[in-house]
């Protein structure tokens, strides 16, 4: 199991890592301020989805220190890497606090994220360097979708191998059944 990090120091935002980035993978910063990310949010008290872009594959983009989002994400993000996916933990302190954001999530609600930064870019109107360190950070981001991709469909490949086994084993179990009541009358 991975580890749990306190981010905020006083249990408010905890994130576990689900899934690293590489090692060389780039990190919002002052000079890349704007995320895109993917996401999917839970209540902590019964597991209800209340907003996610999976459903329709989209990415939500946001500027980092701006106060744009709740502040577990503003903390969270920063520790991040593109590629990572991350369970976020959210006392309602980090989040939507006492008031909550109705009808969707509740007053004093604590909230799971699963988050994956999927880029980091520039301000727009800001210089990232050149035009060929851009290109080259483009290809990167593309590798690490590709990358992303291809280990989901071995994980759902590896589920469904997982699954038709334990069908097999299911049935082979029914079938000896069927076969010992065969020779009781003899």
């Amino acid at each position: 199991m991975a580890e749990t990090i306190d981010l905020s120091g006083d249990g408010g935002v905890l994130k576990t890592v689900v899934r690293k980035a590489k090692d060389d993978a780039i990190a919002p910063s002052d000079s890349l301020p704007l995320v895109d990310v993917h996401y999917e949010g839970t209540l902590a008290e019964n597991g209800e989805v209340f907003d996610t872009t999976h459903e329709d594959n989209s990415i939500f983009s946001f500027e980092i220190g701006q106060g744009a989002v709740i502040k577990a994400w503003d903390i969270a993000l920063r520790t991040m890497k593109v590629g990572e996916v991350a369970k976020l933990t959210c006392k309602p302190e980090y989040a939507y606090g006492t008031a909550g954001s109705p009808p969707e999530i509740p007053p004093n609600a604590t909230l799971i994220f699963e988050v994956e930064l999927v880029a980091c870019r520039p301000r727009k109107g800001s210089s990232v360097g050149s035009v060929s360190d851009e290109k080259a950070r483009l290809e990167e981001l593309k590798k690490q979708r590709e990358l992303a991709a291809a280990t989901k469909e071995e994980e759902k490949k590896k589920r469904e191998e997982a699954k038709a086994a334990a069908a097999a084993r299911v049935q082979a179990k029914l079938d000896a059944k069927k076969g010992k009541g065969k020779g009781k009358g003899k």
